[in-house]
């Protein structure tokens, strides 16, 4: 049996990790990918690869994510959001055939996300398990742009799958430092946008783990010494020390980009305001 599933892979100079993403979605008969505008080989292996490409200028990844939903025009209703870095498995492919059909409530399915670097699954410096929501009903799911990311806006309910999403850049550390640079500006704009206010505190106990997630990224942003803070909760806390070297390394990483973003919010307080 195939999975009634279309896959929409969303790429940016991709021709490096392209090729590892497509090999996972062999079982897949109607692959979709939306380009912003890459300068290297992406299109020509999307195309090689047998997927359908269209290109739109980026405006924001639930701008983007949206635009693909409205014009795609997946085959099946149900649509699996992947980044050009992420591999499906056999168990998640599985999972989803199973789960279709099964609930007409549902609106839209998250997964865990395992990241790997170096070869290594970082088990615990990447805080896993870290829920995405990535399996939509085109028609129930409408996204809405976040900071250098996205939430989403579901009609339904959301199940949780227990396969993972393998997550795994194969464009090294120099890529991976550019990226977070522009990542980081976007972060200090929304959160400056969205500075202020009560926080919900009721979502600590909340069943949803994206909501857990967010209300700990809003007390984050209001932490003095936020890099040190992150550095303290990723290698202490959530144990990045079993991972070993390469947790120490990517627990210091990501402390880092927690630096870059308070750095970048005090270069846009010191500038002077504009009128309307």
């Amino acid at each position: 049996m195939t999975c009634p599933v279309s896959c929409m892979v969303f790429t940016l100079d991709e021709e490096v990790n392209l090729p590892h993403c497509l090999a996972s979605l062999d079982w897949c008969d109607d692959v979709i990918v939306i380009d912003s505008g890459s300068g290297d080989r992406t299109l020509e292996i999307a195309r090689v690869g047998g997927a359908r490409v269209f290109v739109h200028g980026f405006d924001g990844f639930g701008s983007q994510r949206n635009w693909a939903l409205d014009n795609a025009a997946p085959k099946h209703p149900w649509v699996l959001i992947l980044d050009a870095d992420e591999r499906v498995t056999p168990e998640l492919v599985a999972e989803m055939t199973a789960l279709i059909g099964a609930r007409p409530e549902l609106g839209a399915a998250r997964v865990a996300r395992r990241f790997m670097l170096w070869g290594k699954w970082l088990r615990y410096s990447s805080q896993y398990p870290v829920w995405v929501v990535r399996l939509v009903h085109r028609e129930r799911v409408r996204y809405v742009n976040r900071g250098h990311a996205e939430t989403q806006q579901v009609d339904g309910e959301v199940a949780e799958l227990t396969a993972d999403l393998i997550d795994e850049n194969h464009k090294g550390l120099a890529e991976w430092h550019a990226r977070q640079a522009r990542y980081a500006l976007a972060d200090a704009r929304y959160e400056l946008a969205q500075a202020g206010g009560p926080l919900p505190w009721g979502d600590l106990v909340s069943a949803d783990p994206l909501a857990r997630r967010m209300l700990l990224k809003r007390i984050a942003w209001r932490l003095p010494f936020r890099g040190t803070a992150y550095l303290v909760y990723s290698y202490l806390l959530h144990q990045g020390f079993r991972d070993g070297v390469a947790g120490w390394r990517f627990c210091k990483m990501r402390a880092g980009y927690q630096r870059l973003v308070a750095r970048e919010k005090r270069r846009l307080r010191s500038l002077p305001e504009t009128g309307p």
